[in-house]
Formats: structure tokens, C-alpha cells, sequence
């Protein structure tokens, strides 16, 4: 299923996306190094790119995760994720993102995370969306602010990023706070 606007469309990742996927990456490694997660274990689970795309086509299917590449006027330029969908009494999930540093700083990963959560909320029918970001990550903390989203606190040693158990702030929507939706907020506040 894709997400589409003027120039954003988040789709699933496909193995065909492999070269530009991977070029990405490996020129975006010190720029994503700070905020990327770890594994603490010794012999950690590093799936092969196919390996990775039949399990986030899994996620996908058990309705337990959602895997978007952003693709910005047709180039492939980040990926937002939604995981950990709960549902039973709780109806949440968490929503993760990277986007490559030659487009950062353009408004596309807030639009991202805006199309990201309206479909956690008027397609998969969620009552609570989540959003966690290191305390030094000010690129995430803009996204948030300007979406609405509300700090809910600090988490302690919440994720394993580089080698050490990283802080991270915590903030979150419920569904009857959003109106219209996020995109809808995101754009009434854009000039022109």
C-alpha cells in the first residue's frame, strides 16, 4: 500500500530497491551514526537486504509493522517505519525515520511521519501514535514540535544505540487529538 502527496510517496521497501537503498546508506553512515540502534548481543540477528525486505513484508502482513521508503520527487531519500503495532485495549505503535542529509532541513520527513501517523489513525485504526528521540537529536525534536506531538517524559536507558543504552524523550498523540489529521495541521501552518 502506498502513501502518496504532490511530491512524497511512501511505499514498501522492495528488493529491487537494493542499489539506491544501499548507496544511500553507505553515504549516510556518519550522518545516521549517532541515532542508529544497536544490538547489545554478541552475535546479533544482520539480515541480508532480501532478508530484510521478506521481514518487513512479514510485519506487514501479521499487522505487527509498516515499512516505508520516502521517495521525493520519484528519488529514494529515507524510509519511515511503524512498529510495535499493539492491538487489544492499547491500539498503538511507535513510529521510527532516517532521511538522507542532501534533502534534510526541506520539510519532507515531517510530511513523512504526518502521512506516517494519519494512516496509524484513519487506516489501521490506532488510538495512540509514539514517537521516541535521543535528547541531542534536534533535527527529530523539530518534527515533533511542529506536528504537535506532546512530551510525555524521559526514558531511561531506553534503546540501544552505538555501544551504549541511550535516553530518549518521549512523546505521543492519541487519536481524538489530532482533528482533520497531521497532514492537515502540517500544512495549514506552511506558508503559501
Amino acid at each position: 500500500m502506498d502513501l502518496v502527496t504532490r511530491d512524497l510517496r511512501l511505499r514498501p521497501l522492495r528488493r529491487r530497491d537494493r542499489p539506491a537503498w544501499e548507496v544511500l546508506r553507505r553515504r549516510n553512515a556518519a550522518w545516521l551514526a549517532p541515532w542508529e540502534a544497536t544490538s547489545p548481543e554478541s552475535r546479533p540477528y544482520r539480515p541480508t537486504f532480501s532478508q530484510y525486505v521478506r521481514d518487513q513484508a512479514r510485519a506487514a502482513r501479521d499487522d505487527s509493522g509498516y515499512a516505508f521508503v520516502m521517495e521525493y520527487r520519484g528519488e529514494l531519500v529515507g524510509q519511515v517505519t511503524i512498529a510495535g503495532v499493539t492491538r487489544g485495549s492499547m491500539q498503538s505503535a511507535s513510529i521510527g525515520y532516517w532521511i538522507s542529509e542532501h534533502v534534510a532541513g526541506r520539510g519532507i520527513t515531517t510530511l513523512a511521519v504526518a502521512m506516517a501517523a494519519d494512516h496509524c489513525w484513519f487506516t489501521l485504526g490506532l488510538h495512540r501514535v509514539e514517537i521516541n528521540i535521543r535528547p541531542e537529536n534536534s533535527a527529530s525534536l523539530r518534527v515533533v514540535a511542529k506536528l504537535g506531538f506532546r512530551e510525555e517524559g524521559l526514558r531511561r536507558g531506553y534503546l540501544h544505540i552505538q555501544g551504549v543504552w541511550a535516553d530518549h524523550r518521549s512523546f505521543a498523540l492519541n487519536a481524538e487529538e489530532v482533528g482533520e489529521g497531521l497532514v492537515a495541521r502540517w500544512r495549514a501552518t506552511r506558508p503559501g
